[in-house]
């Protein structure tokens, strides 16, 4: 899915709104998880997962095409942990078994 077929399923779900209304809307949630990102802070969406920076060290890799090595600089790294309830939803999707700590408990009960 893309930016576009979100604004435009959720316009859909929503006829009471302009579809440039929600195009700004979904605009602004990602600029503001963009901005605190960019002052370091981490962003935290319960049942969904959250968003935080990471520090890259400086390193030496290599160019896929020819091999040759390359020094990679330092730098900072948006990172996504997915939560509880994704991970869960995306693996029952996926017909794998849920084994969480807390649902062996539930079954060894």
């Amino acid at each position: 899915m893309i930016k576009s077929e979100l604004i435009q399923i959720l316009a859909e779900e929503n006829p009471h709104l302009f579809a440039k209304d929600v195009e700004r809307m979904v605009n602004v949630v990602f600029d503001e998880i963009t901005d605190a990102l960019c002052n370091g802070d981490r962003v935290e969406l319960r049942g969904f997962g959250a968003f935080s920076v990471r520090h890259r060290e400086a390193r030496v890799g290599r160019n896929p095409r020819t091999g040759d090595t390359v020094e990679v600089e330092e730098k900072w790294a948006p990172f996504f942990k997915a939560g509880k309830e994704i991970r869960e939803r995306i693996n029952e999707r996926a017909g794998h078994p849920v084994t969480s700590r807390s649902s062996a408990k539930a079954a060894q009960a």
